[in-house]
């Protein structure tokens, strides 16, 4: 049977218990994406060299942390891992917030607690990914990856305008505490879970041969390269887009803070429709004709922003680009909801937390790399210049997947290894 035939029967009580846990942590996220920036800038009166510590703060856990704990995840029980990941962020965050208040905030300790955070959050993301399979069939993984990933990207939509009314009314500090909530709640959520989860086969070797284990699992299948390859080159150079974008819109479109979270809330909207899109787009076109639409349609049609002008009216600009990160949020989320359960798929479980955080480690470290190509091609050429020579490097993306061993997929159950 195809793995993507519509199911009519119910994901099941665990499943929505799992989806709430995902879905508070996905808007909590939202505010904290806001407020943590608002707070360097407001209370410490960042620089902009200062703000970028602030993200070189939040990314580099991804880089250090992810490979090691992976192993971990996959040594231990998951829940037990994402249950202290939710408490331990909750924790730090509240400390972040009475430091704040009590006139007690410096920089280092803003940057040892975003780390700290970040942190935990590496190891929620590896062990999430990698617990989702105990909570419900590996038929139904499709199924419920969009949801989940429809959730996320439902966040993206109402988050920025949460965060903005809640840093307005409360300050950034007390806003945090509603993000610390939002943890609290996934962990209740988490514990009321009633699968089981087997415990892990006990290693005699050492976490290093373990961890070149994952390594070696992912380089030897070519599917997994093709996935890894195919997140790394689109996050590279969408990154790069992304630094110079703001400060185009900004300075030479004349947008204000206002346009832009409309920009990006409206468009999120995309991403919503293409979670909820995935299995019926798979079912009928195959899985290799998706990824390969997903990669023109999320590639592409940036390419339209160095071509937006100035000389357009204000709601002109902000309509073209509510467009096209409506026609980039709904790509990225279709293809993100395919390429996640292909991984799982091809991913025997006692591999499977290893394998996300080699995925992770890979996709989220070029994405530091592509801020810094980003900015030096910004500054060297100009903005409009530096986000043209991005879009050509983002359509590698497309033709990554077009010669990748994925096109010619079309059942995803045809790759399962279990």
């Amino acid at each position: 049977m195809n793995s993507l035939t519509p199911i009519r029967s119910a994901l099941g009580r665990d499943f929505r218990r799992f989806w709430l846990a995902q879905s508070t942590s996905a808007v909590g996220s939202q505010v904290g994406d806001l407020a943590v920036p608002l707070l360097a800038v407001v209370v410490l009166h960042a620089t902009a060299a200062e703000a970028g510590l602030v993200g070189v703060a939040r990314w580099l856990p991804f880089l250090l942390l992810a490979l090691p704990l992976g192993v971990v995840v996959d040594r231990r029980r998951r829940r037990p891992v994402l249950v202290t990941a939710d408490l331990a962020r909750a924790a730090l965050i509240v400390i972040l917030a009475v430091v704040a208040v009590t006139g007690s905030l410096t920089l280092p300790a803003l940057l040892g607690l975003i780390f700290a955070m970040g942190a935990f959050t590496v190891a929620f993301e590896v062990a999430y990914q990698s617990f989702l399979p105990t909570v419900v069939a590996r038929d139904d993984l499709e199924r419920a990856n969009g949801r989940l990933q429809a959730t996320a990207s439902a966040a993206q939509v109402g988050g920025p305008g949460l965060g903005g009314w809640l840093v307005q009314t409360l300050t950034a500090p007390w806003a945090l505490l509603s993000q610390a909530v939002t943890y609290v709640v996934s962990a209740a959520a988490l514990l009321g879970i009633r699968s089981s989860e087997h415990d892990p086969t006990r290693e005699r070797r050492g976490a290093l041969a373990q961890l070149r284990e994952g390594l070696r699992y992912v380089r030897g299948d070519r599917y997994l390269v093709s996935l890894v390859g195919f997140s790394a080159i689109y996050n590279l150079f969408a990154q790069w887009i992304t630094v110079l974008l703001l400060v185009y819109a900004v300075r030479e479109l004349g947008l204000s803070a206002g346009h832009l979270g409309l920009v990006f809330s409206l468009g999120a909207v995309g991403a919503v429709v293409g979670a909820a899109a995935a299995p019926a787009s798979v079912r009928r076109f195959g899985v290799g004709p998706v990824l390969i639409a997903c990669a023109g349609a999320e590639s592409l049609v940036l390419a339209v922003i160095p071509v937006v002008d100035a000389a357009w009216s204000t709601p002109l600009i902000v309509v073209a680009l509510v467009a096209v990160f409506a026609v980039n949020g709904a790509g990225t989320s279709l293809s993100s909801v395919v390429t996640l359960t292909l991984r799982q798929l091809r991913t025997p479980d006692q591999l499977l937390g290893r394998v996300n955080a080699t995925v992770r480690w890979i996709s989220y470290g070029v994405v530091a790399i592509g801020a810094g190509l980003g900015g030096l091609a910004g500054e060297a050429m100009g903005t409009r210049a530096g986000i043209a020579l991005g879009c050509v490097g983002v359509a590698l993306t497309v033709a990554w997947v077009a010669v990748s061993p994925l096109r010619t997929v079309r059942d995803a159950a045809s790759l399962a290894v279990h």
